[in-house]
């Protein structure tokens, strides 16, 4: 199958043979593509390496046969988004979400938009936590695993903004006590919900029911970024 001009991210890139990259890339109809990019670690290349770089807006002509695609031609379609120092960190982060958490060849135009929007939230440089929240709020909606973020699990009730809850992964917000871990308010389940930055403290909380529901899905599995971020982005 032929694709033309398919709006397009650089994921990630990987030696592939002698002269060719293995690229993940998240297109806007075909979600996650397995790409190979023939030809652009040589001299003689007609593409070059520069051209299929991270956080870039492209436009991919793509030759679809089974699992990976052939590129046949890459076009920039705006300035590429510099995203440097912890901005930058956060970007590799939400890119491993991605090709993490994503099937090959399994459609996500919510996501394709969401990851754009991210991009350009990252490369403001603010509050680079609120914005990795955001996304992976709505990374895991778009996948089928939307947060429950109205009631009480248990109750069915609406969650108070002062009770303190614990959110377990296939069921919502539970009522617990402070000396449990990840303890949220309820204030900040419902800032998450109505897409309002909380508090500091908040921010931190979210950080810690996220990274546990992501860890759910991934099977039990630990993100390198975790291990290359570290506490910075708990910062901002």
């Amino acid at each position: 199958m032929l694709i033309e001009q398919q709006p397009a991210y650089v994921l990630h890139s990987r030696p592939y043979r002698e002269t060719s990259l293995l690229l993940e890339c998240l297109t806007r109809e075909h979600g996650r593509l397995g790409v190979v990019a023939r030809g652009v670690r040589s001299q003689r290349g007609r593409l070059q390496r520069s051209q299929l770089e991270p956080f870039q807006p492209l436009a991919l002509d793509l030759q679809l046969r089974g699992e990976l695609a052939t590129l046949r031609n890459a076009e920039s379609t705006a300035a590429p988004l510099r995203l440097q120092g912890d901005a930058g960190l956060a970007g590799l982060y939400v890119n491993e979400l991605v090709v993490r958490l994503t099937e090959r060849q399994d459609p996500h135009p919510a996501l394709y938009h969401a990851y754009a929007q991210t991009l350009a939230r990252l490369a403001s440089g603010e509050s680079l936590a609120w914005h990795l929240r955001r996304f992976e709020r709505d990374l895991l909606g778009a996948l089928g695993y939307a947060l429950q973020l109205d009631v009480e699990a248990d109750t069915g009730q609406a969650l108070q903004p002062e009770a303190l809850y614990a959110y377990r992964a296939e069921h919502g917000a539970v009522r617990c006590t402070p000396n449990e871990p990840n303890v949220l308010r309820g204030e900040d389940l419902l800032a998450l919900r109505d897409d309002r930055m909380p508090t500091a403290q908040g921010l931190h909380a979210l950080r810690g029911m996220m990274r546990e529901l992501i860890r759910f899905h991934l099977g039990g599995v630990e993100l390198r970024a975790w291990r290359v971020l570290r506490g910075a982005l708990t910062r901002r």
